[in-house]
């Protein structure tokens, strides 16, 4: 296992696929094992390229990434990496077949000499998360109890309060720094958007910046309000889905499906943004639920799909379209009951000079 100067175990962790999930937990759970953690860097274009070329074409771009963020770890010396397999998370809920099966890609394309700590959960054939962190701490040479089951205690209070910030909508960065600091803050007053949609979508295609390419602050530009899975708690995402006549089958269903049903059912958001790496077959699915469901109610939604290869023009021109779609779609329930609107563009301000009484930026 790597040291550093003062001799200090550390562990890899990448920047990809569970740590946009399960990060928190992690972090509390080596460091009360006393390792230290290091993240690899933040998605590039260029590190999406090295994952890509090692790699069948094929591959959805998720693993790709993936696939580059270990190799971005290797590259800093770093050689105790953390690649679990998460198989199921609750009975028969599953993670697609890539997800589960990430300790043997990783192993087949990668010939550079490190040691892999690769425990599995499959809460379906009866290993436990608690089976998960015991098997975690052995991989790593640590068999005292008393300190694991200290370190899974610590894992889960950071864990707790960033799930705490999460909920009460403070942005996944922000919750983040904060959590792993052991600090809790509040959520600042904010002013209300015109428009607000719900972001059906994996926390590793969301809030990797470059995958999402910005999503988020591009809708915050926009005067949108963004919600996303994280927003939901797992309760109310799994009445969601029931109260819609589904069923949860995939591991990351309440932050899609779940998510998505939440802020539809009960009229919160204007409008659903799906976003998925093309080629998913699990997303396909979910979308497809959704967008029946939501085609039955009148619910404007757009599906994004993304790759490696996804221009950002022709994303945002895409953004822009439906956004200003829910911008007319809205202006003429207002109208209908009898609000006086702002028009959208600076160009209708000049022809048009009745009396404005809510605007839409």
């Amino acid at each position: 296992m790597k040291q550093n100067n003062n001799g200090v175990n550390v562990i890899g962790i990448p920047r990809a696929i569970s740590y946009y999930n399960n990060y928190p937990f992690y972090f509390g759970f080596f460091k009360g094992l006393g390792l230290e953690v290091l993240i690899s860097d933040r998605t590039t274009t260029k590190l999406i390229n090295e994952g890509s070329n090692y790699v069948v074409s094929d591959t959805c771009l998720p693993i790709k990434v993936f696939v580059g963020h270990v190799i971005n770890l290797l590259e800093k010396g770093c050689n105790t990496i953390f690649i679990p397999s998460l198989q199921s998370t609750a009975y028969k809920v599953n993670n697609c077949t890539k997800i589960r099966g990430l300790p043997e890609i990783i192993r087949n394309v990668i010939n550079k000499p490190f040691k892999m700590i690769e425990p599995t959960l499959d809460k379906t054939n009866n290993i436990s998360f608690k089976d998960f962190c015991y098997d975690t701490a052995h991989q790593l040479d640590i068999f005292d109890e008393n300190k694991i089951e200290i370190a899974i205690q610590y894992g889960w209070s950071i864990y707790n309060n960033f799930q705490q910030m999460a909920l009460a909508e403070i942005p996944f960065e922000e919750a983040l720094k904060n959590a792993i600091e052991n600090k809790i803050v509040s959520k600042p007053i904010e002013v209300v958007k015109p428009l607000s949609v719900v972001i059906m979508a994996h926390g590793y295609n969301l809030f990797d910046e470059r995958i999402s390419m910005n999503l988020i602050k591009k809708l915050e530009k926009m005067g949108v309000k963004a919600y996303t899975g994280l927003n939901v708690s797992k309760q109310n995402a799994i009445n969601s889905i029931q109260e819609l006549g589904e069923i949860q089958y995939w591991a990351n269903e309440l932050d899609l499906t779940g998510a998505a049903a939440y802020y539809m059912l009960n009229n919160k958001v204007d409008g659903i943004i799906a976003l998925s790496a093309f080629g998913c077959g699990p997303d396909s699915l979910m979308v497809d639920e959704i967008q029946y469901h939501a085609s039955e109610k009148g619910f404007p939604m757009i599906h994004l799909t993304i790759d490696e290869h996804t221009g950002e023009a022709g994303f945002v021109t895409r953004i822009e379209a439906f956004i200003d779609m829910l911008i007319r779609r809205k202006r003429k329930k207002l109208k209908n009951n009898n609000i006086k609107i702002l028009p959208s563009s600076k160009k209708e301000q000049i022809t048009k000079k009745e009396d404005k009484t809510v605007s839409f930026v």
